[in-house]
């Protein structure tokens, strides 16, 4: 997708738009019930009007902090954060509900949402419009989103989330995996051998079946052949031929020249 630099200015400029535009505090009259309240929120909710419906939110907690419209405020208040890009406050939120209400019966989509606020963590403005290599961003929000959709699926696994979790694991799986490749191939342009040979182990190890294998197998190889490591670094070769065969790779091990 190309976007114009006139294109960036137009969006940029309602983005400023907004920012500075003054949005009237809105408050719940002092004798509605909790239903109404909830209901002035969740209403705002589904108009995407989020900054209203966290403000609802906040007040009927405020005042009912007890039972199941509190607890619900709560998660769904999370999920506003989320929309609005505040992905902290969303997290601390979402922390909230499940230290609180551990027995919700929400808790399958209480880990989906933390799980998906890390997924789409640290994702900047222009990023949202311009195509990125998702594998040269830090991975600790992967690796957190990674262990939440794990949890989901081993602790729900007939949950209505637990299908669309599933592919986000292999994404990230697959993602992650291209993240150690990326600096194993890094440690190998350092001149770092058994730093690259002890990421690209890692890749075997931890994310089998990722399309990252044969890249980690060839790094192995040359990293083990330079160090004149010639057992380890033919192993790897041999997994390399017998599971990968044809790929290039096993040529540029066998031209890989040892380390004077």
């Amino acid at each position: 997708m190309k976007i114009t630099f006139l294109s960036l200015f137009l969006l940029l400029g309602l983005a400023g738009c907004s920012l500075f535009g003054e949005k009237e505090e809105v408050k719940a009259d002092e004798n509605w019930s909790v239903e109404r309240i909830y209901a002035e929120a969740n209403a705002a909710l589904n108009i995407a009007d989020y900054r209203t419906a966290i403000e609802y939110y906040e007040q009927l907690e405020a005042r009912f902090p007890f039972g199941e419209y509190a607890q619900q405020a709560l998660l769904e208040s999370a999920y506003a954060h989320y929309k609005i890009d505040e992905p902290e406050t969303a997290l601390a939120t979402i922390d909230r509900f499940m230290r609180v209400y551990p027995l919700n019966e929400k808790m399958d989509y209480a880990l989906y949402l933390r799980g998906l606020i890390s997924f789409n963590k640290d994702v900047g403005f222009l990023e949202k419009y311009i195509p990125r290599d998702e594998s040269q961003r830090d991975p600790a929000s992967a690796e957190d989103a990674l262990a939440d959709f794990n949890t989901l699926i081993a602790r729900y696994p007939t949950s209505k989330y637990a299908e669309d979790a599933t592919q986000r694991i292999v994404y990230l799986r697959n993602r992650l995996a291209q993240h150690e490749i990326n600096v194993a191939n890094y440690y190998m342009r350092r001149t770092s051998y058994l730093a690259a040979a002890n990421r690209a182990r890692y890749v075997l190890e931890n994310y089998a079946r990722t399309p990252a294998m044969p890249e980690a197998l060839v790094i192995m190889a040359k990293a083990y052949k330079i160090m004149e490591l010639d057992d380890l670094s033919a192993d790897a070769l041999s997994v390399l031929q017998l599971n990968y065969p044809g790929h290039p790779g096993i040529a540029d091990v066998e031209r890989t020249v040892l380390a004077d």
